[in-house]
């Protein structure tokens, strides 16, 4: 649980930053924003695959070691030489390592916990990963207001840096000293072969739930990322304290919306679920792009109160759609994470294009109506099961 809340601590932060790094570094688009999250995703995307085979070539430990040691040297680089330039790289280098920790942490707590607690124990750490998405723009909003003495001058949301490394610092012990038993990968965690993976491409519903993938990290990131610089744009919204408080409940609202999620899958469909949560998205999208402020501040947060089952219910309709090879389609849909890069992106590009953050936002649309129709057209070998079955 510690690993996951550290992972979501580091890693969810970019959102509150935005607004300092386009004022402290004059960016004269959105567009060069971001390319901050695209440079993260991308190595979170190439590294998801070959950490698999790492794991199963040097073992858990050194995996786990390297995993947080390449975002103590990617923070490291950043806080000692601040420049957009080292950011974006920065960013790159603690995407490689945040990809290695995600991929060996999955089965490793299956194998502390026991396989008959992993549902349990996976839920708990997703709880434990959006509660330290809430708490860290709340921690940037502090070392804005008191930062560290050695910060560079103007720049105080650098102290947050030197906190990732000295949290990074105390992980690599803890990795060190403590003894982690053994990883036997299950089928559906191993890496296939071309064999697996030529099968798979050869499947139109392979493409169709990675892009559903996709979607979801791309409305995910592009909401969470510019919400903060959205308000301040067009509502005059302090980003170091309402900004960030309003990323921080975005944060918030999902982990509300897992907890209540764990009750409505044992209640309903998991396709109706991910349709329904299609359109309350829209709605909530909606009413925060073209509302008033008061409405912004409460429809914007609780977007991610609407869109957190959609991830787990995209990635079991993927894997209960396939009677093979889910190790493999797993790493595909795993990859699909890029989405985090090309959608901020995206709306970057379209906002700079078209003059309005407003319309460049209104790419999230599409986003979304792209999961609602997953959630209409899959057809799943297995359904989740509810009590009424």
């Amino acid at each position: 649980m510690v690993f996951w809340f550290v992972i979501s601590f580091i890693t969810n932060i970019l959102g509150p930053l935005i607004p300092d790094i386009i004022n402290n570094f004059s960016l004269k688009n959105l567009a060069l924003a971001g390319f901050i999250p695209t440079s993260f995703f991308v190595a979170y995307a190439v590294m998801s695959v070959p950490a698999g085979i790492m794991i199963e070539r040097w073992g858990e430990k050194s995996v786990l070691f390297i995993g947080y040691l390449m975002p103590l040297l990617g923070s490291l680089l950043f806080a000692f030489v601040p420049t957009y330039p080292l950011l974006l790289v920065s960013c790159f280098i603690i995407g490689l390592g945040v990809a290695m920790l995600q991929t060996v942490i999955n089965p490793l707590q299956r194998t502390v916990g026991g396989e008959e607690n992993y549902a349990f124990v996976a839920e708990l750490g997703q709880l434990v990963f959006s509660s330290a998405s809430f708490v860290s723009p709340l921690v940037y909003s502090y070392y804005v207001r008191n930062p560290l003495s050695f910060a560079p001058e103007g720049l105080p949301w650098v102290s947050l840096y030197f906190l990732f490394a000295a949290i990074l610092i105390v992980m690599l012990i803890a990795v060190a000293l403590c003894r982690f038993p053994r990883i036997e990968l299950l089928a559906d965690e191993k890496v296939g072969g071309k064999a697996s993976y030529f099968a798979l491409f050869k499947k139109k519903s392979v493409w169709l739930f990675a892009l559903g993938i996709f979607c979801y990290v791309s409305t995910e990131q592009s909401v969470s990322v510019y919400m903060s610089t959205f308000l301040e744009k067009y509502h005059g919204t302090d980003p170091h304290t309402i900004g960030a408080k309003a990323v921080a409940w975005f944060w918030g609202a999902m982990l509300i919306g897992c907890i209540a999620g764990l009750v409505l899958l044992k209640l309903a469909d998991s396709k109706v679920l991910l349709r329904w949560s299609g359109y309350i998205t829209v709605v909530l999208l909606a009413l925060g792009l073209f509302g008033s402020e008061k409405v912004a501040l409460i429809a914007l947060p609780a977007v991610g109160f609407a869109i957190s089952l959609m991830y787990s219910i995209i990635f079991s309709l993927a894997l209960n759609s396939v009677s093979e090879h889910h190790g493999s389609f797993a790493g595909i849909l795993c990859s699909a994470i890029v989405g985090g890069a090309i959608g901020p992106l995206l709306v970057s590009l379209l906002s700079d294009i078209s003059g309005s953050m407003r319309v460049g936002m209104c790419a999230v649309f599409l986003f979304i109506a792209y999961m609602i129709f997953i959630g209409a057209w899959a057809k799943p070998l297995v359904k989740n099961k509810t009590v009424f079955d």
